[in-house]
């Protein structure tokens, strides 16, 4: 059912942006342009914000465990000496 209306919604999206007179198409697509024109900075500043955000969080990750390694090695030297 899902491929059925997938299918149907991308039929109707052609359509609209056929270059052609009503009956053929909706001749939609200067408006799509301008729509994907506007959209595309958006979502480029999007994206860089969340790549910023996930750059930010994977630092936090190493520094912390690069933290717990340490720990780890501090307590093996400490059971080494008794």
């Amino acid at each position: 059912m899902a491929i059925l209306i997938g299918l149907i919604f991308l039929a109707l999206s052609v359509w609209a942006v056929l270059p052609f007179p009503f009956p053929l198409g909706l001749n939609w697509g200067s408006e799509v342009l301008t729509v994907l024109r506007g959209g595309l900075p958006l979502l480029g500043l999007f994206v860089g914000l969340i790549a910023v955000f996930i750059g930010i969080a994977d630092l936090k990750d190493k520094a912390e465990a690069k933290k717990e390694e340490e720990a780890e090695k501090a307590k093996a030297n400490s059971g080494e000496s008794k």
